[in-house]
Order: structure tokens, then C-alpha cells, then sequence
């Protein structure tokens, strides 16, 4: 099993830019999918972004596509999301998480090891 720490969240001006950092531990993040989530009050949780095990195949939802950028460093077991030009609508509760698919996936159900989340809040 993995466990999964996120940081890097915070408060930014609508326009501004923040990089969430996963790191994880107990087993190599390369063995997995990876993936960044997202959950704003009252809402459920959204698929944001996902990388496949090598980082050579990404996926976003439409909502973040040309705004946000998923990487990956197996060699630092660490994930990244850097989110750009943010909006207040992208204000959320942001979750790594782990999947043992073949290949990215975008539902939640799929991932099976998730982080504690960190706070990004985007004022107007």
C-alpha cells in the first residue's frame, strides 16, 4: 500500500498560480496511475488530472485543460499538479491518489489509495 501527502495548497488571487506536490511513501509511486481530484463544498468529487506509470500519457478534465499541468518524478516518488491562471471555481479540496489500472482512469471508484487533501481557495 502507498500513503499519499499533499501540500502546496493555499490562497491566490484569481489569475495567480500554485504547484500541489504529492509525495508518497511505503511503496514506488512508478507502480501506479496517479491521479489529482478535486471536491468543493456540497459538490462531489471531480477527476482533474492523470498521468499514466512512465508520465508519457496525461489526461484533464475540460475544465482545467491549457490551465493546469500534471507531472510526475518517480526517482523523488513525487506527484505535481502547477495550476495556472487559476478561477475562483477552481476552489477545492485537492486529493492525490493511486490507481492499479493499465491505464489513466477518471473515476474515483478506480483509485484506491487517496492523500488528506489540501485546501486551494481562489479569490475574485
Amino acid at each position: 500500500q502507498v500513503q499519499l501527502i499533499e501540500s502546496g495548497g493555499g490562497l491566490v488571487q484569481a489569475g495567480g498560480s500554485l504547484r500541489l506536490s504529492c509525495a508518497a511513501s511505503g511503496r514506488t509511486v512508478s507502480s501506479y496511475i496517479m491521479g489529482w481530484f478535486r471536491q468543493a463544498p456540497g459538490a462531489e468529487r471531480e477527476f482533474v488530472a492523470g498521468i499514466s506509470r512512465s508520465g508519457g500519457t496525461t489526461s484533464y478534465a475540460d475544465s482545467v485543460k491549457g490551465r493546469f499541468t500534471i507531472s510526475r518524478d518517480n526517482a523523488k516518488n513525487t506527484l505535481y499538479l502547477q495550476m495556472n491562471s487559476l478561477k475562483p471555481e477552481d476552489t477545492a479540496v485537492y486529493y492525490c491518489a493511486a490507481s492499479i489500472s493499465a491505464r489513466v482512469v477518471v473515476t474515483p471508484v478506480s483509485y484506491h489509495s487517496w492523500g488528506q487533501g489540501t485546501q486551494v481557495t481562489v479569490s475574485s
